[in-house]
């Protein structure tokens, strides 16, 4: 974890379970199964309404905080800087446990399953050009700017990678320095944030395949994230920040 948190202002652990049929909207199953996690995980106590979603979550002014959304067709959540993986892999399971009973989800209706490890930097500096300096600057792609006369405005690389023959596990690098419209689990501001994101694609034999499924995208994902994200995105872009004093 000390590594994960270490080089940036926030670290979390996101999931997703995408699905191909709308989530049923009545007020009963919506409310019965918040219920059930807030007996599970007290802190969630703060119920929310965004744009197209349902949330649940624990006071968000707080370091390490917790949520869980609901959208027409997915269910979402999300740890922040938690005080270890274990804890962040234990609520997103718990989720996984208990959200297809309530909403009765089939195997067959399970479109994706998706982790992602998000890394947050906080600054005042020009976040297009923090970017381009730590991640373009000596790419070919740096020949497309004349630095004399121009300035980067837009500076958000991405990648997406097949893991396997298969083709059913995907993992995918993504750097946004943009704003997005506020949803479940984003704070407001304007970080440059990094993110790592394991799917696997569904659907699956049977609902004990989320928990294998799950065990498998972590495994992955904190391999990509020690080995390819924190040396190749996170160091470049904490040096960059630094360097600007």
């Amino acid at each position: 974890m000390s590594s994960f948190s270490a080089l940036c202002s926030d670290f979390y652990v996101n999931q997703k379970l995408g699905l191909k049929l709308d989530l049923p909207e009545r007020r009963e199953t919506v409310l019965d199964l918040f219920d059930r996690i807030r007996r599970a995980f007290p802190r969630l106590s703060t119920f929310q309404r965004y744009e197209g979603e349902v949330a649940l979550e624990s006071d968000s002014s707080e370091r390490d905080w917790q949520w869980v959304s609901l959208r027409q067709t997915s269910i979402r959540s999300g740890h922040v800087n938690p005080a270890s993986l274990a804890d962040a892999y234990a609520f997103h399971r718990a989720i996984l446990e208990v959200a297809p009973f309530f909403l009765s989800i089939s195997p067959l209706d399970i479109d994706t399953l998706e982790v992602a490890f998000g890394f947050d930097f906080e600054t005042e500096h020009d976040k297009e050009a923090i970017v381009f300096d730590a991640l373009l600057a000596n790419s070919p792609l740096a020949q497309l700017v004349d630095l004399g006369f121009e300035s980067v405005i837009d500076a958000q690389p991405s990648l997406g990678v097949s893991l396997g023959q298969r083709g059913d596990l995907q993992a995918f690098f993504e750097v946004r320095t943009k704003p997005k419209v506020q949803l479940a689990g984003e704070r407001g501001g304007d970080p440059i944030s990094v993110f790592l994101t394991v799917r696997k694609l569904g659907p699956l034999s049977s609902l004990d395949d989320l928990k294998t499924a799950f065990g498998a995208i972590v495994g992955h994902a904190e391999m990509l994230a020690e080995q390819r994200v924190i040396p190749a995105l996170v160091v470049p872009i904490h040096e960059a920040i630094e360097s600007r004093g």
